[in-house]
């Protein structure tokens, strides 16, 4: 061989090795119980993309498969978010939502404007929502002679449509931001049967104005199956203003509640403020009305969220999209000055272009990976969980993750191994992201994703990894 060709050859080896090292589909075959599940999965393995490291960075890759090749990470996008989050705001940071008086209090009546201002908070739930205005009925108030206006300009997202997505505008998960968001804009139908009756009772979650709502619906024929019995209701969401049930609960099913993002979800807020006023016991002779704070007005008193730590751990140990999408907007607001998913994704990507390559970069949208067009690498986020175990809000962020058959979106994995992991799925996509303890004691980081019309059976091929990884 010519010294010319043989040096060809070493640079043709050297090549090999770098991209082996990041991670392309040199570096190595795949273990053998995850060939086998892929193979009964009918999942090629050009579908899937694997990473597996220590959880200290400079220690040799374990494995990488396709590592380096961008693909759609579904809901394992959240911990992108989740991360730059608490890194940017803080663990302790909380949504701060104003409420203030432009009136007098006068023998039991308000005489004026009540104005509530949305910050953004993720996590006003129904009971935090009664607690609000629990504190304007301890000043005394029970009707408010005049409107009361909600203020949602923190928040620039106008012309959301929660069918755009999959043709499923009813599905809390297709729920948009706000930026007064109440019990994530989702009402909960909670049927229990009464078999005196022959009815079901109907309890509503959060009480809500100016929509009517059955308070019973007819029970099935004795014997009829529990089956599909969302579909045995008969529901017609058509009208904004009434909830119509026009079929039959099968008392087989026992008690259920069956979460529902109501349709004019930009008027969801509006309905549950006045809803849960009436509720209370309180009245008005106005109406619950968007509007703007008049300038110059003082807060008469602040409702504060839960710490960002409890909210993050809530989207990733539930999925929350909507929690996601807000903690971005958040961002772009704290951190750019808008409340707008474009500043949401700027104050992401800057954050980064700090921390690592720009060919890194991930594409996010709307940050909880609901989105067809997200895209991240194995390796990317990979080096990214490495970077989280190091950082200081590394017990908030681990501890924010399913446990494997413990709670959250994991607790009916067969995974045996100890793992602190993200779940996430679409149509055509499975994946999984984060922390698996070997029986070593050594920790690596994991980042699976399946890129297939056949991902809905990838279940097991996550199994048989995370497994894999534990015996080390």
């Amino acid at each position: 061989m010519s010294q010319t060709l043989l040096w060809r050859s070493l640079r043709l080896c050297m090549a090999a090795a770098a991209l082996a090292s990041a991670g392309g589909v040199l570096a190595q075959s795949l273990p053998a119980p995850v060939e086998a599940a892929l193979a009964r999965a009918q999942i090629p393995r050009e579908s899937v993309s694997f990473y597996v490291a220590p959880v200290e960075g400079r220690k040799p890759v374990r494995m990488a498969w396709q590592a380096a090749t961008p693909m759609n990470p579904a809901s394992v996008m959240k911990l992108v978010t989740t991360y730059a989050a608490l890194e940017q705001l803080g663990p302790t940071y909380v949504w701060r939502t104003p409420v203030y008086l432009d009136g007098v209090v006068d023998k039991g009546a308000f005489r004026g404007t009540v104005y509530i201002k949305g910050a953004g908070d993720p996590k006003l739930v129904s009971e935090r929502l009664w607690l609000m205005l629990g504190r304007l009925q301890g000043m005394g108030v029970k009707v408010i002679v005049g409107d009361i206006v909600i203020d949602r300009t923190a928040f620039q997202v106008n012309g959301h449509d929660p069918a755009a997505f999959d043709g499923e505008p009813f599905r809390p998960y297709n729920a948009g931001p706000d930026a007064l968001l109440v019990n994530y804009k989702t009402q909960v139908l909670g049927f229990i049967p009464d078999l005196a009756a022959g009815v079901a009772r109907i309890h509503y979650e959060l009480p809500m104005g100016q929509l009517q709502s059955p308070a019973s619906v007819l029970l099935a024929p004795q014997g009829t199956a529990c089956g599909d019995w969302r579909t045995q209701l008969q529901a017609d969401w058509s009208d904004p203003q009434r909830i119509q049930l026009g079929g039959r609960y099968p008392a087989s099913c026992g008690d259920k509640n069956w979460p529902v993002a109501l349709p004019d979800p930009n008027s969801f807020a509006l309905k549950a403020v006045e809803g849960m006023w009436r509720n209370m016991g309180g009245q008005i002779t106005g109406s619950v009305r968007d509007g703007v704070v008049p300038p110059g007005l003082k807060p008469a008193w602040e409702n504060q969220s839960p710490a960002l730590a409890e909210v993050v751990r809530d989207i990733n140990k539930f999925s929350n999209n909507v929690m996601t999408q807000q903690v971005l907007l958040t961002m772009g607001k704290e951190r750019l000055g808008s409340g707008s998913f474009e500043a949401g994704r700027t104050a992401l990507s800057q954050w980064w272009q700090m921390r690592w390559p720009v060919a890194d970069m991930p594409v996010v949208e709307n940050g909880a990976g609901l989105s067809r067009s997200a895209r991240i690498s194995a390796q990317a986020l990979g080096r990214m969980l490495q970077a989280a175990w190091a950082s200081s809000v590394m017990p908030e962020f681990v501890s924010s993750m399913p446990i494997s058959g413990m709670d959250g979106t994991l607790r009916r994995s067969k995974a045996s191994a100890n793992a602190h992991l993200k779940t996430g799925s679409l149509r055509d996509t499975n994946a999984l992201g984060g922390y698996v303890l070997g029986n070593s004691g050594q920790r690596y980081v994991l980042v699976a994703m399946v890129n297939h019309a056949n991902a809905g059976a990838a279940r097991p091929v996550m199994d048989a990894l995370v497994d894999w990884v534990a015996q080390d």
